[in-house]
């Protein structure tokens, strides 16, 4: 049993992150500070002083654990750290940027390529991001492609000298496979495209002049019209960026407004005195959270993962541990980076725009809120009355199971909460229980655990007070859809009314073109008018659910087949695997390539290469 007031004694006045935990376990709040013992003990004095959020958590508290650091900054560092990996319910967080993209280089490479990557790796390679605004990346990377035609492939190119593919020949690749570029002047693109990408076209605008004068000077004139191209494109994109300051800088601005118990956190990003972009943030629940430590959490968490650091972060009021999150940045970038609030001039002026800016999204998102809860209400109405409820179905749950001849079975379940999908709330399950084609067996498995797991939370939940929607099982829907008809209804039921729990169930069905038709509910069989919304409403979640079960499916039965198929073949090891998948990118691709393209793949031989030819022709179904 952890008793707090005796572990609260044995708190070290050292710096450090402590770590809130419930009755289950779950960490439901981090925070750090210079002193543990001073800064955890104020949890636990007199709460009548403390903000009704703070009260609610340290009901909840049953243990805290903390890891000591050297200093406030390795705390701070940590902090954020902990924050965006567990994300705890009594936190100020950020949406996980684990999926926004990045633009990587692949500088360890002879001849890199410029990707879109969704996260950091250790592989030598230069980041540039994250960026919230995938339309953004995908047009800069356009933009390089057009200006840069650097290589797209993962070919070998050691082996591949003699066989440019097609983006070579419609000119969209310079070639290095057959030696259409030298490796010292692929390099010196590949500079430029660092330079656009660090926001320093003027620069690169300077060194490409300056080659065009020398190409000229040499009479290469066909040399100077590509340097001449580029320049023409970049002067073209710098003219649709806006001067913002005189001084060249690289500069964040950063300010948000409120409304009620949302925020909207505005990002503005200058590079070299311009423009580039800007992101934006809604943060709900925040009425109870002074500004200073929105924005303060906010900078903490944003450049915790951010692969560049400005020279200066402005914002539009000064935050709590500001000077702390100076040191930890300049230790991030390696030279001094400041955050301040403006006082007066131009920064003041672009800090007001930013504002008025925060200000005019988060009107835009409270009328976009508007419009969807309207969208909800209408067509939940409409399906409640062709149901014949007497409830709207605002939240709803659908299943469907996938698989082929009764392998690799899975089942997959998606929510809609007010008509629109809530994709955290997913849930995908391997079945276990049940052997063969039997796809009643595996949903009435999948429906079984899903409400036994849901009841177990509730108990847990309940025991502490804790609201059903704070677990991942614990809120049940107003309404279960299944893919299937009277079969898979009555299936789910029964095991709805072995576990004693009360739930409209409807099945999805589909006509002979196999699009959705309407509901099986009860005794009847609702049709769909094709034109309304509550069809449309029927059919996202129908296929949705088909989507998410199928991509499941898929991606056991390729890791099963990387596992049993590759393996089988002999002279195929773990290398050999890599390398094959790799440059073919599936068993499809492998299965379908000749000798000669087999021999190709590096570590291969001829013999190896025709033992896996002739594998597949032998095992060909």
């Amino acid at each position: 049993m952890f008793d707090i007031k005796e572990q609260l004694k044995k708190l070290p006045e050292k710096p450090g992150v402590y770590i809130m935990k419930d009755e289950m376990g779950e960490i439901i709040y981090i925070g750090k500070s210079k002193s543990l013992k001073k800064r955890v003990s104020q949890y636990f004095r007199s709460q009548r002083s403390q903000l009704p959020k703070v009260q609610a958590m340290v009901k909840c508290i049953v243990e805290f654990e903390y890891i000591i650091t050297d200093t406030e900054v390795e705390a701070l560092i940590l902090e954020a750290n902990l924050i965006k990996k567990h994300r705890p319910r009594y936190n100020i967080a950020l949406k996980d940027d684990k999926n926004y993209p990045y633009i990587k280089v692949t500088i360890k490479d002879k001849y890199p390529r410029v990707l879109k990557a969704r996260k950091i790796m250790k592989d030598k390679s230069r980041y540039f991001g994250p960026y919230i605004n995938v339309d953004a990346v995908n047009k800069t990377l356009q933009t390089i492609d057009e200006l840069f035609p650097l290589r797209k492939c993962n070919r070998n190119l050691e082996l591949n000298k003699d066989r440019p593919c097609l983006n070579f020949h419609i000119k969209k690749c310079l070639g290095p496979c057959n030696g259409g570029i030298t490796h010292e002047e692929y390099k010196e693109i590949v500079d430029q495209v660092i330079l656009l990408l660090s926001g320093k076209q003027d620069i690169l605008l300077k060194e490409l002049e300056q080659r065009m004068q020398n190409a000229s000077m040499q009479l290469d004139f066909e040399r100077a019209a590509k340097y001449r191209d580029s320049i023409n494109a970049l002067n073209s994109l710098s003219e649709r960026q806006k001067i913002m300051s005189a001084s060249h800088a690289n500069q964040d601005y950063i300010s948000m407004s409120r409304s009620g118990d949302r925020s909207c956190v505005m990002v503005f990003f200058v590079r070299g005195g311009k423009l580039i972009g800007r992101e934006q943030h809604v943060l709900d629940g925040t009425d109870e959270t002074e500004r200073s430590e929105i924005l303060s959490s906010f900078v903490k968490q944003f450049y915790s993962g951010s692969a560049f650091i400005p020279k200066e972060i402005l914002l539009d009021e000064e935050i709590e541990d500001d000077k702390l999150i100076e040191s930890w940045l300049s230790q991030k970038r390696g030279n001094k980076v400041g955050v301040k609030k403006p006082i007066r001039g131009e920064k003041k002026k672009l800090i007001e725009l930013v504002y008025k800016n925060a200000v005019e999204y988060l009107m835009k998102f409270e009328e976009k809120i508007n419009r969807d809860r309207d969208y909800s209400k209408k067509v939940l109405n409409e399906l409640r009355e062709l149901m014949d409820l007497d409830f709207d179905p605002k939240r709803i749950e659908a299943y469907d199971i996938s698989n082929i001849y009764g392998v690799f079975s899975v089942g997959s379940m998606v929510v809609f909460e007010n008509a629109k999908p809530l994709n955290s709330a997913y849930r995908r399950f391997k079945i276990r229980t049940i052997e063969g084609p039997n796809d009643y067996g595996s949903m009435q498995e999948v429906l079984f655990r899903r409400f036994k797991r849901g009841m177990d939370e509730k108990e847990i939940l309940s025991n502490q007070g804790i609201s059903d929607n704070e677990g991942k099982f614990s809120f049940f829907p107003d309404l279960i859809l299944v893919d299937g008809g009277k079969g898979q209804v009555k299936a789910v039921k029964e095991v709805l009314f072995a576990l004693g729990v009360d739930i409209k169930v409807a099945g999805m069905v589909k006509d002979d073109k196999h699009r959705t038709k309407g509901l099986i509910y009860g005794e009847r069989e609702i049709i769909f008018d094709k034109r309304s919304q509550v069809f449309r409403l029927v059919a996202k979640i129908q296929d949705e659910v088909h989507r998410f079960a199928i991509t499941y499916h898929k991606t056991l039965r390729d890791k099963s087949l990387i596992q049993s198929v590759l393996d089988d073949i002999s002279g195929i090891g773990k290398k050999r695997k890599q390398q094959l998948l790799k440059h073919f990118g599936s068993i499809e691709g492998i299965r379908k390539a000749s000798i000669e393209e087999l021999n190709e793949v590096h570590g291969m031989n001829e013999k190896i290469a025709k033992g896996v030819y002739d594998f597949f022709r032998e095992n060909k179904k």
